[in-house]
């Protein structure tokens, strides 16, 4: 595991060479927010990294419910009873196994790895605009029909789970990248993710950090990039 630290943000970085797995710290005065859960064989790394820290984890937010987000889900919980879960209220049914899809959703099979025997579930289920210490809560679908990216309102870093990706380039969900193509194979409604990016873009964030791949300080201009190529490409597979 590698671990970079920039401003509020901590990246744990599990496999950065062949298949990068992103979880994060968000550092608040007295504590750690832990986005994402990472693979069923982090726990102790992220454990060790927040002893390092020397801060105590909190809480547990997920940005959507795949099983490379969530894999050490019930190990963390186990060892850390207290700390709440959160997850939005659309993925908390992917959490439980449930792919049917909502009226009004576009009927596309929902992709990707789906946990099939997870134990834990959300304390705290989030809506658009919510607020959990420092960051706010934002609306993403596309990835998933739940998907959640997560603000920090000290500093506009902003944690974008698989709403992007950025290992071999900055690119919506969806946008398929050669060099990396697990993200879009997983990707629920592409129009949908597109529009999301859009939304995301408004907020202009300081800091870009992807479910795959390293972080982007400044990211404005190679979201604009990724924005547009995936507005062409997917205009194309209509």
């Amino acid at each position: 595991m590698r671990v970079t630290h920039t401003m509020t943000v901590y990246q744990l970085a599990f496999m950065p060479r062949l298949f990068p797995v992103n979880c994060y710290f968000i550092e608040e005065e007295q504590e750690l927010t832990l986005i994402d859960a990472a693979l069923p064989y982090s726990k102790k790394a992220i454990l060790d990294a927040a002893r390092r820290i020397g801060k105590p984890i909190t809480r547990i937010v997920l940005t959507h419910a795949h099983e490379d987000h969530v894999g050490a889900l019930d190990g963390l919980k186990q060892d850390l009873p207290e700390a709440q879960v959160y997850i939005s209220v659309r993925d908390a049914k992917l959490l439980s196994g449930d792919r049917s899809l909502e009226s009004g959703e576009p009927q596309t099979p929902i992709r990707g790895s789906v946990p099939k025997k997870l134990i834990t579930r959300a304390d705290i289920l989030l809506h658009d605009n919510d607020r959990i210490g420092s960051l706010l809560a934002l609306s993403a679908p596309g990835h998933t029909p739940g998907s959640m990216v997560f603000v920090d309102t000290r500093n506009n870093a902003m944690i974008a789970g698989d709403a992007f990706q950025s290992r071999g380039g900055l690119a919506v969900s969806g946008q398929l990248n050669p060099f990396f193509p697990f993200p879009a194979w997983a990707t629920w409604s592409k129009q949908t993710a597109l529009a999301s990016a859009r939304r995301l873009q408004q907020y202009k964030p300081t800091l870009l950090a992807t479910g795959h791949g390293p972080m982007i300080s400044e990211p404005g201009a190679a979201m604009e990039r990724a924005i547009a190529s995936a507005s062409h490409t997917f205009s194309q597979d209509k």
